[in-house]
């Protein structure tokens, strides 16, 4: 019902007021299509807390904790209303609560920094479940910005654990931080205070590269013991590569469920392709990705991506010829310049 942004013009991610907001609307919709059984009110909520609130990318374009606070707050306070709402108009209804999960890597001067981002990962879940108490890390932090202890008890107090865990999985989504920033372009240097550093995708910083899905998949499960979904399966690239990246999930999800994780489902995203995504929704460039179909003026046509999901979908044999080659992910060309030459030295 929230996808990145922050709803009506009477209401932002920062008004007070915002949970209620957003949970009477879940009821008008819950009423209105009382045979929908799955919702995600929220999608990725600490995503949108750090890129609206705390680096300024979204509106409300805020750059501070203290609004990152206020607003992942918020959103999974209203999560919880909106469940509550939904139902007692549908009793069955689940929670599939999305969010990107990756994995924060960095160099020995920024381990400080990546070990608090990666408990940081898990806080929309861990609010949901009503784990952050006294003792958790984040629970520090919170008390450390001056959040009255009474705003975080509440998800103490009023558990909404999700139904299924829903994971979005993206190539950047492992980051890796590294204070030589002369290795790095100018739009990846920020600080945080006492560091200068870079922050750049893993695949393309990190010479082992990447954990992939199935690191994730395990860590999710080993801490919540929930069913999980990958909820966001997409590469911004050719075809080709956008099978590749699917497929290395879905055999990902299956060596998983092999292995005894309850894993629900592997999800194409999005269907009829995206816009500005390339961008973050920052410019409005009209730059469109293709998904399982590919819009084509007033038509729609099914990909080559789509025709494999098809194939998985039925259980047939797939033996696309695109998928004898790794990514571009796997391949030693992904690496930055200054990094090969540091990895040949």
């Amino acid at each position: 019902m929230l996808h990145h942004g922050s709803g009506p013009r009477y209401t932002d991610l920062l008004d007070p007021l915002f949970p209620e907001k957003f949970s009477r609307f879940a009821r008008e919709v819950a009423g209105r299509y009382p045979w929908i059984d799955a919702y995600a009110p929220i999608n990725e909520p600490l995503t949108t807390a750090r890129f609206s609130a705390l680096y300024g990318h979204w509106y409300p374009h805020e750059r501070c904790d203290a609004s990152f606070a206020r607003v992942i707050l918020n959103e999974s306070r209203a999560t919880i209303l909106a469940m509550e709402e939904i139902r007692k108009v549908n009793p069955n209804a689940i929670l599939v609560q999305t969010e990107d999960l990756g994995r924060t890597f960095s160099s020995h001067a920024m381990k400080y920094q990546a070990d608090f981002d990666n408990e940081r990962r898990w806080l929309t879940w861990d609010l949901l479940k009503g784990a952050v108490q006294p003792g958790h890390r984040m629970w520090d932090h919170f008390s450390w910005l001056g959040v009255p202890s009474s705003e975080v008890e509440f998800f103490a107090r009023n558990p909404c654990p999700p139904d299924i865990i829903g994971i979005n999985y993206y190539a950047t989504s492992e980051r890796y931080l590294d204070e030589n920033i002369e290795n790095y372009p100018l739009e990846l240097h920020g600080n945080n205070g006492r560091h200068v550093y870079a922050d750049d995708a893993a695949v393309r910083a990190r010479a082992i590269g990447l954990a992939g899905p199935r690191i994730i998949i395990a860590e999710a499960f080993k801490r919540y013991r929930l069913p999980i979904a990958l909820t966001e399966v997409h590469l911004g690239c050719s075809v080709d590569e956008q099978m590749r990246w699917f497929m290395e999930s879905w055999l990902a999800a299956e060596t998983m469920r092999a292995r005894g994780v309850d894993i629900r489902a592997v999800t194409a995203w999005a269907l009829l392709g995206s816009f500005d995504w390339d961008s973050l929704v920052t410019r409005p460039h009209g730059h469109y990705e293709s998904g399982a179909f590919a819009l084509h003026g007033a038509t729609v046509k099914r990909t080559a991506l789509g025709d494999l999901l098809a194939k998985l979908a039925a259980g047939e044999p797939v033996r696309e010829a695109a998928l004898v080659s790794p990514g571009w992910w796997r391949q030693r060309s992904r690496l930055r310049s200054t990094v090969r030459a540091k990895v040949a030295a």
